[in-house]
């Protein structure tokens, strides 16, 4: 690689690297697992710079949304992970944003596969619908049935979602 791409490589990285790991953090929901997702996508990109530097982004969100699927697939089935109920707390809680990404990560966890992708896709990237479809290799109905039911599957999961206004700052 030269000193130029490699130049404009760490810049991107130093732009958009929080970005990107939000958004695999919000894939994985696990922080070691979102910064081995983004290790290895990043490096598929350096390996690539000369062909993907007119569009990183891209490139870099795909092969993230991708590779996490193939872990998926590996894996056969995500495991459960258990949450526990935030106590009530009187007056103003400094923490109620934290606590409520905390839930939020925990009901994406307990989605299958292709709806937490879709989730994440639809309203984390804010893709359109049809972007997403592609993105994903699937159907414009697909991602139409699958944001229905991940929605519905949240509400039942994790009522405290449904019941709140989520600020931006929650999202994982």
């Amino acid at each position: 690689m030269r000193d130029a791409d490699r130049d404009q490589f760490r810049e991107f990285v130093a732009v958009r690297g929080a970005g990107l790991f939000r958004v695999a953090l919000a894939l994985t929901g696990e922080r070691e697992a979102a910064e081995d997702l983004l290790q290895h996508a990043l490096t598929e990109t350096c390996a690539r710079w000369r062909s993907v530097r007119d569009n990183p982004e891209g490139y870099v969100r795909r092969a993230l949304y991708h590779t996490q699927v193939s872990v998926w697939r590996r894996r056969g089935r995500l495991r459960e992970v258990p949450v526990r109920e935030v106590p009530e707390r009187a007056g103003a809680d400094e923490t109620a944003a934290a606590d409520l990404r905390l839930a939020l990560r925990a009901a994406l966890a307990r989605l299958g596969r292709r709806q937490r992708a879709v989730l994440v896709a639809r309203f984390f990237d804010d893709l359109t619908e049809e972007q997403t479809a592609e993105l994903l290799k699937v159907s414009v109905g697909t991602v139409r049935s699958q944001t229905y039911r991940a929605l519905h599957r949240l509400r039942q999961v994790a009522p405290e979602l449904h019941a709140t206004d989520l600020p931006a700052e929650v999202l994982p």
